[in-house]
């Protein structure tokens, strides 16, 4: 059972290996309970605060419906950060009413103000800086997939963004390999981890188990990131048990091509789906 320092989920290594696993462990027998519409009443009598700072709509609504499924109660404070209201009092109000807060918001440095004043847990549902759920649905899809996740080799064709930083974080608390592809400019560098490589090749991903993607930067030029886009033509050279999770929202004809998201390989909607179960599995553990 986690104490009160462990129960926030900041960043993906804020969970230690053994909590994250038992957390993946579970995200599969939840799927099961879900497909047998029969999901145990894991959070009766717990109340859930939802707030959305920042768009988007799948993981904030796979949390909403997971919590009302597994029995608890789900609001959404229209609460923003920033914007008047210290974040240190903004805490002290939701702790009147909640038992767990789930925020989308820009800054990760407005989650951890708030994670330091909150008696509930925070979990980060998504910030500018890392997408920590995203990553864990999707090792629960490949764990569904595959008998293991030791030395899973992960390539990002990705700038510096949330989700290829969220998988640097997932290889500093899993013997994960991850290497970004890309060009230096849009390298990784803020984050430590002795499993993680960066290089502007394209080498790596020909033996990757696992292929993911994220938006071409604002103002960036398509000529100079044209290289780097995923094809059925670049899938064909891949391992073929390779896993391809574009990331949503896709953005076809930049980061990926239309003929990519047809090719067997490209599995993000199903996988997907293993977001709904691993933030089920998180929530039941965070208050366990």
């Amino acid at each position: 059972m986690p104490n009160e320092a462990e129960r926030d989920f900041l960043q993906f290594h804020d969970l230690g290996a053994d909590a994250i696993l038992s957390i993946i462990a579970r995200a599969q027998i939840l799927a099961e309970a879900w497909n047998d519409r029969d999901m145990p009443q894991s959070l009766a009598g717990k109340r859930v605060a939802l707030i959305v700072d920042d768009g988007g709509w799948r993981n904030t609504t796979a949390f909403e419906l997971g919590i009302q499924a597994m029995g608890g109660v789900c609001a959404r404070p229209p609460a923003r950060f920033g914007a008047g209201e210290a974040t240190a009092d903004l805490a002290k109000y939701l702790d009147n009413w909640f038992d767990v807060l789930v925020v989308r918001t820009r800054e990760l440095s407005a989650l951890r103000e708030l994670a330091s004043s909150a008696d509930a847990p925070v979990i980060n549902a998504r910030t500018r800086s890392n997408h920590p759920c995203e990553t864990l649905g999707d090792l629960a899809y490949i764990r569904s997939k595959r008998a293991r996740l030791d030395g899973l080799k992960i390539v990002a064709l990705s700038p510096a963004a949330n989700i290829v930083r969220s998988w640097i974080e997932a290889s500093i608390a899993l013997p994960l390999q991850v290497t970004q592809i890309y060009p230096e400019d849009w390298h990784v560098r803020e984050i430590a981890s002795p499993n993680f490589t960066a290089s502007t090749g394209l080498d790596a991903l020909f033996d990757a188990d696992v292929i993911v993607t994220d938006c071409w930067p604002d103002g960036a030029s398509g000529d100079r990131l044209l290289g780097y886009q995923v094809s059925a033509s670049l899938l064909e050279r891949c391992r073929p048990d390779v896993i391809f999770l574009p990331c949503p929202p896709v953005t076809r004809g930049q980061e990926v091509s239309a003929d990519a998201m047809s090719h067997p390989a490209c599995q993000s909607p199903r996988a997907k789906a293993y977001l709904l179960h691993a933030q089920n599995a998180l929530l039941e553990w965070i208050v366990a």
